[in-house]
């Protein structure tokens, strides 16, 4: 009992968290401000830094409290190999969220939370190819099915409402390939962090993880952008995106902690359950809230992804009694 009760606060904690962190990001990449709603505010790698580094703060804290002793990201970063695998995980983590932002100037949102729920394809690939590691037949078949349902969501799309998408998908796609690409690589680096037994939990991912991303988002913005004052004089004349923006950052925080108690006191397949439901209410609701029309085409490649992203969660959850055993 005791269980399920974790399970109903962590599942209940991150829709709380993400549903409402997906439809406020919609609204700060997708839609206008101003009285005629036609300024957009366009600072992917100044949105990421502020979520990284509300993220490292209450990761900190979290850290602390499990280990009943203040702790920060430099207690445990002082080991070089622990820092090398953190450093590429924030490397390809700091590239592929805002490159997934730059994406929505010409793809529709939906088509991004298809494409970033994808992620199985980039994990498997990158773990063929970097780490030598195979898959079942099955898990290949899933991966085609979500690969063709993400191409039919594409195809079918229809007239575009008015919003920030240009209508150049091509290279909207190749910025979610890219994004992807670096999703692989981030995941595939943490499986094989874990194997090499170094001592590192969830804890000291979110906290780590962030810290690192954090720097190397704020020092790209300041050195080589003109973003950080780009959006000091849109957050002058609409201090509304300011409110979003902070509220974005503490959302996407709190729903961190609830991933990390998920995976500590289940594991990654019920992880995985969790979140393609999530994500399916996330579209759902923009749907509905947004006004976004989908044709008939478009609604069999939604059925198409999550139809093989939740078979592949299912056949975890009924193979899981014979591999691990409380």
């Amino acid at each position: 009992m005791q269980n399920i009760g974790w399970l109903v606060i962590c599942v209940g904690g991150i829709y709380a968290s993400f549903i409402s962190w997906a439809l406020l990001f919609e609204r700060i990449s997708t839609r206008g401000y101003g009285p005629d709603e036609s300024e957009f505010f366009k600072a992917p790698l100044l949105i990421n830094g502020v979520q990284s580094l509300f993220a490292c703060l209450v990761g900190s804290v979290y850290l602390s409290l499990k280990t009943k002793k203040f702790q920060t990201p430099l207690s445990f970063l002082g080991n070089p190999e622990i820092l090398k695998s953190f450093a590429t995980i924030a490397v390809t983590q700091t590239i592929s969220s805002p490159i997934a932002y730059c994406s929505l100037s010409h793809v529709s949102y939906l088509t991004y939370l298809l494409a970033k729920s994808c992620k199985l394809i980039p994990v498997m690939l990158v773990h063929k190819l970097i780490y030598s590691r195979s898959f079942p037949l099955f898990k290949y078949f899933v991966a085609f099915l979500v690969t063709v349902g993400v191409s039919v969501f594409t195809l079918g799309n229809g007239k575009a409402k008015p919003g920030s998408n240009d209508g150049n998908t091509l290279l909207g796609m190749a910025f979610l390939v890219i994004s992807l690409f670096m999703d692989g690589l981030t995941n595939s680096t943490q499986d094989n962090m874990f194997k090499k037994k170094l001592g590192v939990t969830g804890a000291h991912l979110m906290s780590g993880l962030n810290f690192l991303a954090c720097g190397l988002s704020l020092v790209y913005v300041i050195l080589f952008t003109t973003e950080l004052q780009d959006s000091a004089r849109f957050i002058v004349n609409y201090p509304q995106v300011l409110h979003d923006i902070l509220v974005f950052a503490v959302l996407g925080s709190i729903g961190q902690i609830f991933i990390f108690i998920t995976l500590e006191k289940f594991d990654s397949i019920v992880l995985v359950t969790v979140t393609v439901t999530r994500k399916m209410l996330s579209m759902l609701f923009s749907v509905f809230l947004f006004g976004h029309d989908l044709s008939l085409l478009q609604w069999v490649g939604v059925a198409c992804v999550f139809g093989g992203i939740s078979a592949e969660a299912i056949v975890g959850l009924k193979s899981q009694p014979k591999t691990k055993k409380q």
